[in-house]
């Protein structure tokens, strides 16, 4: 992990992006994508179908996990994403500097979290709030495509 302070604005360096497409779900999205019918329903079955691959921060699962959530809720969604992707020494230190740049916004460390989680694995994310995530864009994040 480095950084490129070039043009005036920092950029995190990405050195793990992997060769094929993964997309993290952050837990606004898996939760709005067991509605039916939503748009991230929709969505999500688009990907399911292109055979995406799609998985999960274990920050954002332990968000998931709390709930309210029915237990077949909870199968449906352990299948879909798999073993959530570990929070570890990098991300910790990533999630801060991202904390730090991002103006140190109350209420946004867990948002910081799963955006350096996202960006340790290569993955774009999916959310239902894109404002929450966008500030992170000029320092490595790639949020998914909200439509198909």
């Amino acid at each position: 992990m480095g950084a490129d302070d070039t043009g005036g604005t920092t950029r995190i360096v990405q050195a793990r992006r992997t060769s094929h497409s993964v997309i993290h779900l952050d837990t606004s999205f898996l939760i709005t994508a067991l509605v039916a019918g939503s748009s991230q329903d929709q969505r999500l079955r688009a990907w399911l179908v292109d055979r995406a691959s799609l998985g999960v921060s274990a920050v954002a699962w332990a968000e998931f996990l709390c709930g309210p959530l029915a237990p077949e809720q909870l199968e449906l969604a352990n299948r879909i994403v798999g073993e959530p992707h570990a929070f570890g020494g990098d991300e910790a230190r990533l999630a801060a500097r991202l904390f730090n740049l991002g103006g140190r916004r109350r209420g946004s460390l867990i948002d910081c979290m799963v955006a350096a989680t996202a960006i340790r694995a290569g993955a774009a994310l999916a959310t239902a709030n894109p404002t929450d995530f966008r500030r992170f864009e000029t320092l490595g994040l790639e949020l998914a495509p909200a439509t198909s």
